[in-house]
């Protein structure tokens, strides 16, 4: 494995303009609920702000990423189309626009979210640096200001998921090659290093490599999800050095967001409308599959996050040419 620390250029850009509010949800699908009430007053679903579809906005409104604040009871949504971020709270039904899109600090598409322990907000920005010379990150705080948005080392980077690790920083995958960066303030501001390349352990394939990311247990080593081979993989915090998780052959095909809850992962398999539960040894080296269930058909769920004891999945809408509301975040992938 190699190990590069190459230090990317902090991108200088401006905070953008004031917060904008996005409109109110199309017309509901049948079945779906809006934001119903579901166990010590908190909703069952929450509803997102998407904008409508017009020339400027010929797909409508499309999300993948979910970051969870467990101290301050918010999470964070990222929408695909446009890198808006939206901001909820676990007992309220409807969400806010958070930051603007659109190009504000660089941003046009916005993908993983995280927040650490001083209510820091990460985001990945897919491929939103890919030919453009964008910013490929931002960390912001807790009340919107941007903190840092940065290029990744390299050219061809689209940085998918991200969690926080043992050491406080951000560690972000890449989608495109089997490599994590690390992101974290230093002497000099922040930085995005390359932290680990598995290029040695790890084929790239076509489609979407590296993505979904959670720290074991025992805070030894990262569990990131390979979506196009459905493996899992362990990088081992102390030096990156990365080995597959043996699970014995489970389907994991279309493996995108991973959720660890103690010893129990939850996989979210986007388009394959799957969500497998597996026990994950603490070392993050072993996880045996528990059981699978069909999430909702009319639905692509990407990413999950746990708050206030529940998980939160991302009904991305990927699975429609011209998305239309409404728009959700739910509790029970199978509705």
């Amino acid at each position: 494995m190699n190990r590069t620390t190459i230090v990317a250029s902090l991108t200088a850009v401006a905070l953008g303009a004031t917060l904008a509010t996005g409109a109110a949800p199309a017309s509901a699908h049948s079945g779906r609920d809006h934001g119903h009430q579901h166990g010590h007053g908190r909703p069952a679903t929450y509803l997102l702000q998407g904008d409508p579809v017009s020339a400027d906005n010929p797909a409508g409104s499309k999300f993948e990423g979910i970051g969870a604040d467990q101290r301050r009871g918010r999470f964070y949504v990222s929408e695909v189309t446009g890198g808006e971020i939206h901001r909820g709270w676990a007992g309220r039904a409807q969400t806010e626009q958070w930051l603007a899109g659109d190009g504000t600090d660089g941003r046009f598409t916005a993908r993983g979210i995280t927040v650490d322990a001083q209510g820091r907000v990460y985001i990945a920005g897919g491929p939103n640096g890919i030919g453009t010379g964008r910013p490929d990150l931002w960390v912001y705080d807790a009340h919107g200001k941007l903190l840092a948005a940065l290029r990744a080392p390299g050219e061809d980077v689209f940085l998918n998921d991200v969690a926080i690790g043992p050491d406080g920083a951000a560690y972000f995958t890449n989608s495109n090659d089997p490599q994590i960066f690390r992101v974290a303030p230093g002497r000099g501001g922040w930085r995005a290093t390359l932290w680990a390349d598995a290029s040695d352990r790890i084929e790239r394939l076509p489609g979407f490599n590296l993505g979904g990311i959670v720290l074991s247990a025992d805070r030894s080593a990262f569990v990131v999800a390979q979506g196009n081979t459905g493996k899992l993989w362990r990088f081992a915090t102390r030096n990156g050095a990365a080995r597959e998780v043996r699970t014995d052959g489970a389907d994991l095909v279309d493996a995108d967001g991973l959720v660890r809850q103690g010893s129990r992962l939850t996989v979210v398999r986007n388009f394959s409308r799957m969500i497998a539960t597996l026990r994950l040894t603490r070392d993050g080296r072993t996880a045996v599959l528990l059981g699978q269930r069909a999430s909702s058909a009319d639905r692509v769920l990407t990413t999950a996050k746990v708050l206030d004891g529940r998980i939160l999945y991302v009904d991305s809408k990927f699975d429609e040419p011209v998305a239309s509301g409404p728009y959700q975040v739910i509790t029970d992938p199978t509705r």
